[in-house]
């Protein structure tokens, strides 16, 4: 990520204070890293997925800009609250796709995977949101951790700065969580 930290955070600083063309600043300057981020999550969902890169960054933009206003920190905690959003649209999506009115959560299947092996990611992605549920009940920092290094692509440096611990107490925090998921989702 190029280091325009200042520069956002000076804007973030606005836009708390209720400027409007601060938000939209904002967004000007982090747009291609929203997508970049966006398009490394659409690379895990399946080919057929119908959403696209370009309209999970608007659905991300829409949530950000009209929710109540955000105690901006510094651009690292706005990509941590845009990945959130990013996850939850994801999620969301995926529920909608497995909800009765459309097929009640019954595999789909192409001609070429009917040996019956297929794993839908939808399921998948509700899985592992299911497990980083469980994950924040008994640790939130390290479920907050994964969210921000996976789902955010945040450094290790980054995402340290953005829960305001050490980078070792985040490296801590993300092989527990690591582990602790791999066992839940095996």
């Amino acid at each position: 990520m190029p280091d325009d930290s200042h520069s956002i955070t000076g804007l973030l600083e606005e836009w708390r204070s209720g400027k409007k063309e601060a938000a939209n600043q904002v967004m000007e300057m982090v747009y291609g890293e929203l997508h970049r981020i966006a398009a490394r999550e659409m690379r895990r969902e399946q080919h057929e997925h119908t959403l696209q890169t370009t309209a999970l960054v608007h659905e991300a933009y829409l949530r950000l800009c009209g929710s109540d206003p955000v105690d901006w920190k510094d651009r690292a905690h706005f990509f941590a609250v845009a990945a959130q959003q990013l996850r939850r649209i994801l999620v969301d999506h995926a529920r909608r796709n497995r909800s009765d009115k459309r097929g009640g959560g019954q595999a789909k299947l192409s001609l070429w995977e009917c040996d019956g092996q297929a794993v839908e990611m939808d399921e998948r992605l509700l899985s592992v949101d299911e497990a980083l549920a469980r994950l924040e009940a008994l640790d939130a920092r390290a479920a907050k951790v994964v969210e921000l290094k996976f789902f955010g692509g945040l450094s290790e440096v980054e995402a340290a700065a953005a829960l305001e611990i050490s980078v070792a107490t985040l490296k801590r925090d993300w092989d527990f969580a690591r582990t602790w998921l791999a066992s839940q989702l095996a």
